[in-house]
């Protein structure tokens, strides 16, 4: 959908909708988090303003652009002045990492609490990144490590994983220095292999990655239960990590990007001509079984 004013690049579909400019493209993504859905009741305020913000930024990070401003909605049961203000540390304080100034908002009292954030930023013409550039022979890659926040929501008392969930780090500057070095992207909010088929969809393409290179937290390696971490590693959501193809010619190019931003890119795969289907194949070559990623109306 492309509107009726010409201004729309890119409508819904993608991580965020690229408006035009005249010197830029204007990225506008919102987000909502809802209680008892997206966190528990007794969710730390902090923490839940960090990532209440965090998940727009990556969102903005999977086109490429520069975080500018946020729009900020709240629905609450009733009038909670210490709440707020733990809220608001949290939020201004990753706005402020990123120069991300609140431009307005509003509150409302409602049943339960309810948090809904637009984010908007830029990004120069002809450099955005969108799902559906992905080309056969690509390099399939992710940035950090996956599966820790469904591993924390399995298992609260593991202290990192809990980390990676509450107050996930979004990929900002990674975002921006992918301009014109990979050619589709997307943050992985919904599990690596739900989020990888979206690329798969929008590009017309298939995809084969290998599991024993996907990079995971080291604690999986003591809770030796392989199911958990297959399903953790593949489907599960909340890592905020980008996943992104780039032509082979670019690998050292990532290497290189990597060893500067010190986040570790990992090369998982390759982009396969045809249908949209998803391959993971185990340490024999043999195709795994695996869930979809998060399903918001399961």
């Amino acid at each position: 959908m492309t509107g009726t004013t010409g201004s729309v690049l890119l409508g819904p579909g993608d991580d965020a909708a690229v408006l035009a400019a005249p010197d830029a493209r204007v990225v506008a993504t919102i987000d909502l988090l809802v209680e008892g859905r997206h966190f528990a009741p007794g969710a730390e305020p902090r923490a839940l303003g960090h990532k209440a913000l965090a998940v727009n930024l990556s969102d903005l990070a999977a086109i490429g652009a520069a975080p500018k401003w946020a729009l900020l909605a709240i629905s609450l049961p009733q009038a909670d002045d210490a709440w707020l203000k733990a809220f608001a540390a949290g939020f201004f304080a990753l706005a402020e990492r990123f120069g991300v100034d609140l431009v307005g908002g509003d509150t409302t009292r409602a049943p339960q609490r309810t948090i809904t954030v637009t984010a908007m930023g830029e990004v120069p013409a002809s450099v955005a990144l969108y799902r559906a550039g992905a080309r056969p022979g690509d390099d399939i890659w992710v940035s950090g490590e996956l599966g820790g926040a469904a591993l924390g929501l399995a298992h609260p008392e593991i202290a990192d994983a809990a980390k990676r969930l509450h107050e996930p780090e979004p990929r900002v500057e990674l975002g921006e220095r992918l301009r014109g070095m990979a050619n589709a992207a997307i943050d992985v909010s919904d599990g690596l292999a739900g989020d990888l088929a979206h690329i798969l969809e929008r590009s017309r393409v298939g995809a084969v990655i290998e599991y024993s290179r996907l990079p995971r937290s080291a604690a999986f390696k003591s809770l030796k239960n392989p199911d958990l971490e297959r399903d953790c590693v593949l489907s599960g959501g909340d890592d905020y990590e980008l996943l992104f193809t780039a032509a082979p010619a670019r690998r050292a190019d990532l290497e290189a990007l990597a060893r500067e931003l010190g986040l570790p890119l990992t090369r998982i795969g390759t982009i396969q001509p045809g249908e949209a289907r998803l391959a993971v194949l185990d340490a024999k070559g043999e195709a795994m079984r695996f869930k979809p990623g998060f399903d918001h109306f399961a």
